[in-house]
């Protein structure tokens, strides 16, 4: 348990770490945020398709689509059919962030990531602790970019930087409240992990997916599509050493 927790307070630190530098106004260069993203992208999206899918069909059967499903959508509806503007990196639009209404939205919406991001980990660590090391090194990777995207909303909104570090400390809450729900979650059935396992498989899906891969194509940079690739490569690389140190 106190891994799990550890492991979900270095998540929360580095989206605090991505609000700090926006307060104290230090430059952080745009490719190095896409980079990032690409690589978490890459990363996460690897992770899906050759661990979490088929090992939730593994344990739950014919059943587990349903819950994958139900992660995919049930964050697809609180991100972006409540949400109306949401994505990863520092926000340069000043004309789409004018009112308190679409920051407060925006917010709204990453602390439904953070949470999510949480619980993943948390489901992820306690189903397998192999997997779960790969889901927290997928979400860490794009931990910073979020914490850079809720800070710099607050301040083209014109909120004090305060208001803006208040609201990066509020995403890592989030995410420690994902972390504890699964232990809460798994108290009810002895089952239940299995299903948060399951959910938190749509949940990443949705993320790499949605909220990580637009914002590579929105990119004019031709490198950071092939930054995917390289989230690929180190994931697979990850998970053979992790294999080796663990076996």
């Amino acid at each position: 348990m106190l891994i799990i927790i550890l492991f979900g307070l270095i998540a929360a630190a580095a989206e605090v770490l991505g609000g700090v530098l926006i307060i104290m106004r230090k430059q952080w260069p745009a490719k190095i945020q896409e980079y990032l993203i690409a690589l978490s992208a890459g990363f996460l999206l690897a992770l899906v398709f050759i661990e979490l899918i088929p090992e939730s069909i593994h344990l739950l059967g014919s059943t587990a689509p349903l819950y994958i499903i139900l992660g995919f959508g049930m964050l697809h509806f609180f991100e972006h059919t409540i949400v109306s503007h949401l994505h990863f990196g520092e926000e340069t639009h000043s004309e789409v962030m004018v009112s308190g209404v679409a920051s407060l939205s925006a917010f709204a919406g990453l602390c439904i990531h953070a949470f999510f991001d949480g619980l993943s980990i948390s489901a992820g660590l306690q189903f397998n602790f192999s997997i779960g090391l790969l889901i927290f090194l997928a979400i860490l990777l794009h931990k910073l970019p979020e914490g850079l995207t809720i800070a710099s909303i607050m301040l083209v909104s014109n909120q004090p930087r305060k208001v803006a570090l208040y609201a990066s400390f509020a995403l890592g809450i989030a995410t420690m409240l994902g972390i504890v729900a699964v232990f809460l979650i798994a108290r009810l059935h002895a089952s239940a992990i299995g299903i948060a396992f399951a959910f938190s498989a749509g949940v990443a899906t949705y993320v790499g997916a949605s909220d990580l891969i637009p914002e590579i194509n929105r990119s004019g940079n031709r490198i950071t599509p092939l930054i995917v690739f390289g989230g690929f490569l180190l994931f697979y690389l990850s998970s053979r050493l992790l294999e080796l140190y663990l076996r």
